[in-house]
């Protein structure tokens, strides 16, 4: 009886081969799985070897930091950085007078600050933060009011610095900021008007989006600074800065109309007769039921949306605002750097992908929070 009950005993599992586990089994997996991956990663090799030194070498290797004028960067072969280091506060704030820079600074501190609580709910160091409904209201509502008269001055002493002095990725960060805060409730609405059983609704909200995405964001910029002040009643003007702000917010929120709807149209019909039957009201059952999982659903489109709109903030170009690009585009016509555009892209391209990056992230870290399928 002992020897059958011991003949029983279960053993312990083996480990898994080598190949299918860690870096090996990734490669194998992954690289070497088949003929043609194998001559698809000889040929990436080859073109990472014969690619990568040469930019590494220009952009680090051999390239100038120290000094102060071009003749620093004559016969060294690699990047020419010193001008960017001696234009980076004209990349940076633009024409923004320099004694003033510090409020531009603060704002962004505040606004970082404020938005890591809401950002990080679910973190160990903000999980106890008790107030993140009243600082949502406050970041919202109340902090742009609060970012505009920093920025603007006219009040408690503070220098009136007009918009047409800002610029470089300050500028940037105001339009696609705004573009993003405000595109997003607009599309919100502009989603459930399109899917709304009142036909005047239905209908403005369709034509709206499908007139908006008819058309490139080039002529949305160029009607908003053009036909807006031709509807304005006589001595009512926005400024440029405005008026682009209009225009990209109801651009954006077009597509992230498109975004959300087809967000709403995944979630099953028996959810909406659930919500019914528990006897909410129809803003209710949107706000509690049915859109918290739409928009968990499509994120990735949100997010995606949003880096286009990131991207696409460099166009205020075309009506005279100078934005980041703009601002590199200028610098480097100057005769004194004459012929370094390439460093001032190259500097304005690895902005971007940072931010862009920053944002992909985030939208990855949000899917997995809220990731409800295990």
């Amino acid at each position: 009886m002992a020897e059958t009950t011991a003949h029983h005993i279960p053993k312990p599992d083996r480990e898994p081969p080598g190949s299918y586990v860690g870096v090996r089994g990734w490669i194998m997996q992954n690289l070497l799985s088949s003929p043609l991956n194998v001559f698809m990663t000889l040929l990436g090799i080859v073109f990472l070897w014969y690619s990568v030194p040469p930019l590494l070498n220009w952009l680090i290797f051999n390239a100038t930091i120290s000094g102060d004028t071009r003749d620093n960067c004559i016969g060294t072969g690699g990047a020419c950085w010193v001008f960017v280091k001696i234009r980076f506060n004209q990349f940076m704030y633009g024409f923004y007078p320099s004694e003033e820079q510090w409020r531009i600074n603060l704002t962004f501190a505040v606004l970082f600050i404020g938005m890591l609580p809401l950002m990080f709910w679910d973190s160990k160091l903000f999980r106890g933060f008790r107030y993140k409904r009243e600082l949502a209201v406050f970041l919202l509502f109340i902090f742009p009011f609060l970012a505009g008269f920093m920025f603007y001055g006219g009040v408690f002493g503070m220098p009136v610095v007009e918009t047409s002095q800002w610029g470089g990725l300050f500028l940037t960060l105001i339009i696609a900021i705004t573009g993003i805060v405000a595109s997003l409730p607009l599309g919100v609405l502009l989603a459930l008007g399109r899917r709304s059983n009142m036909p005047v609704i239905k209908m403005l909200c369709i034509g709206f989006i499908e007139l908006v995405r008819a058309v490139p964001l080039i002529t949305v910029l160029f009607m908003a600074s053009v036909m807006i002040p031709l509807f304005l009643p006589e001595g009512v003007n926005f400024n440029k800065l405005v008026r682009a702000l209009i225009a990209v917010a109801l651009f954006s929120a077009a597509y992230s109309a498109e975004t959300i709807r087809g967000g709403l149209q995944s979630i099953p019909k028996g959810q909406y007769e659930a919500a019914a039957s528990m006897g909410l009201s129809y803003w209710k059952m949107m706000g509690l039921v049915v859109m918290p999982q739409a928009l968990k659903a499509v994120i990735p489109g949100i997010v995606s949306g949003f880096i286009g709109l990131f991207k696409d903030t460099t166009l205020v170009l075309i009506i005279g605002l100078f934005d980041v690009l703009n601002i590199v585009r200028a610098a480097s016509q100057d005769p004194k750097w004459f012929g370094l555009a390439v460093e001032g892209y190259a500097f304005t391209a690895i902005l971007f992908f940072v931010f862009c990056f920053g944002m992909s992230q985030y939208s990855i870290f949000l899917e997995k929070k809220l990731h409800t399928g295990h």
